[in-house]
């Protein structure tokens, strides 16, 4: 047999057996082998907040610690994982579950696991409990600490999926925001100062206990009240004169369609403890109005969803009233005509 013959043939019993090893090797994923390690099987999770006006992903700068429940088909309560690391900040971190086969729910938060956190499970999930057992709620003292007023960032999101095959499947859990910022300014229209210690504002709703859904559940009416306030300059008029406004500043949580919030500023006179009313408005239908017609087709509830920080300014006139047909949400000089209070 001549050399080069000789060399076809030894390549080709290489060939087949290469052939071999891998089929042997995608097998023994099929097969339990007490020798071999358990094929990997399960999820890669991605986790992304681009829930907002932007539509950008936001979750590595804005998510610091994370929460993950895992439940079965039927709502079964079977693991949690939380991740308070830096590796959050990084855009590529993936959370890595080895699951069986079979269809899963998964419930993530964001802010609960956190050393500053604002919002606490009602009850730590275990063995034997549900996923409609799952509930969120804020901290007691944040409503009622002046230094915790301003509440940590809280996050959600869901996902059903299935895992099935071998190796991991790649998946993305999309968060949503439950906290909001909204910063209320009061300006005289004939640019005399204003002192925010002339009045008292809070924000009034019933939004403090959140489902598995992440949907608020009724409990009673909760007051908010300002994390700040004081004066701040807007310039000076043409005569010199420096532009003194009061601000007051709310954090609060969840806003939603179903609930009737109220902002509310009193203005105090002759020392007593609650004065004049000067603003009591509804305070979605206000803050709607800063909803543009780019957004025609976003509905409201998803509108307040995606927007987070809102800044309402107030025009007074000399006696100190809200000149109710003046009013600028964010960057929008609203005209009030038909606005309902």
């Amino acid at each position: 047999m001549n050399v080069k013959v000789r060399h076809n043939i030894l390549r080709r019993i290489a060939a087949v057996f290469a052939t071999a090893a891998v089929a042997a090797a995608l097998g023994s994923c099929e097969k339990i082998y007490e020798d071999l390690e358990p094929c990997p099987r399960g999820l890669s999770l991605r986790f992304i907040y681009d829930y907002n006006m932007e539509y950008a992903n936001a979750f590595p700068k804005k998510v610091d610690c994370l929460t993950l429940f895992v439940y079965d088909a039927e709502g079964n309560y079977l693991d949690t994982r939380t991740e308070t690391s830096a590796v959050l900040r990084d855009e590529n971190y993936r959370m890595t579950l080895d699951l069986e086969e079979g269809s899963y729910r998964l419930v993530a938060y964001g802010g609960i696991a956190c050393e500053k956190h604002s919002f606490s499970l009602a009850r730590t999930p275990g063995e034997g409990s549900r996923i409609e057992d799952l509930r969120a709620a804020i901290d007691a003292d944040c409503l009622t600490d002046d230094r915790r007023r301003n509440l940590h960032g809280f996050y959600w999101g869901d996902l059903a999926v299935r895992v099935e095959g071998d190796m991991y499947r790649d998946a993305t859990v999309e968060m949503k925001k439950n906290t909001n910022n909204i910063r209320v300014v009061l300006q005289q229209l004939n640019d005399r100062p204003v002192d925010d210690k002339d009045f008292d504002f809070s924000v009034t709703d019933d939004n403090t206990l959140f489902g598995p859904d992440n949907d608020l559940i009724p409990v009673a009416e909760t007051t908010y009240l300002p994390w700040s306030h004081g004066q701040a300059s807007t310039g000076e008029t043409d005569d010199g004169e420096e532009v003194v406004v009061a601000y007051a500043e709310f954090s609060t949580s969840r806003l939603m369609t179903k609930n009737s919030p109220r902002l509310l500023i009193r203005r105090k006179s002759d020392g007593k403890a609650t004065g004049k009313a000067i603003v009591d408005i509804p305070l979605i239908n206000y803050l709607m109005l800063h909803k543009s017609d780019l957004y025609a087709e976003m509905g409201r509830q998803e509108y307040l969803d995606r927007e987070s920080e809102w800044t309402m300014v107030f025009f007074l006139d000399e006696n100190g009233e809200w000149v109710r047909t003046h009013i600028k949400i964010n960057d929008w000089t609203v005209r009030i005509n038909d606005a309902e209070v």
